[in-house]
């Protein structure tokens, strides 16, 4: 198993190591520059595809580039939460969520990959736009991940930059697999 593999049922140790390792993806750029080109590498993706090819999986039991869109979507959607928690809280509780059961639950089957881009794009811009002006002391405040322990609003600018570098290798890796590139 991956170290990216990301179950609901992982261990402290293994959410650590999923930490770590996709902190690691941004590198030495500068992860404000990675949340704000990711919308552009996503469109280009799409651009590039026809429904067919968006909507088909890696392998059985895999996810398409759909469902990483509209995961990315809602990734986005609880990030945007969990930091205005945070600014407006004194260490508040982040939970976790599974992100099986949402692609599951929340028919990520259905899901149109134009429009999740859409949502996509218009929680980012928002997310972007309250951290911006934001400062420096802002960016230390702290919340408690019911797995990961403490983060701060610096920690999880860095922790979405490399989530998202992470689903885009997924996406060109479904690409590849399905003969896409």
């Amino acid at each position: 198993m991956s170290v990216f593999t990301n179950p609901a049922s992982r261990s402290v140790e293994q959410a650590k190591a999923y930490t770590l390792a996709v902190l690691d993806l941004v590198g030495e750029r500068d992860p404000l520059e990675v949340l704000r080109e990711t919308e552009s590498a996503l469109r280009t993706v799409l651009d590039g595809l026809t429904e067919e090819q968006r909507t088909t999986p890696e392998a059985p039991a895999k996810w398409s580039v759909r469902h990483v869109i509209q995961h990315l979507a809602d990734s986005e959607l609880v990030w945007g939460y969990r930091l205005r928690m945070v600014l407006a809280h004194d260490r508040p509780t982040l939970t976790g969520y599974d992100q099986d059961r949402w692609a599951e639950h929340l028919r990520y089957d259905d899901v149109d990959a134009e429009r999740a881009l859409r949502d996509f794009a218009v929680l980012r811009d928002r997310n972007l736009r309250l951290l911006t002006p934001l400062p420096a002391r802002e960016l230390q405040r702290v919340g408690v991940h019911t797995e990961r322990g403490e983060e701060s609003v610096a920690h999880m600018i860095r922790l979405y930059a490399g989530h998202d570098v992470l689903h885009l290798r997924q996406i060109d890796r479904i690409q590849r697999a399905i003969g896409a590139t």
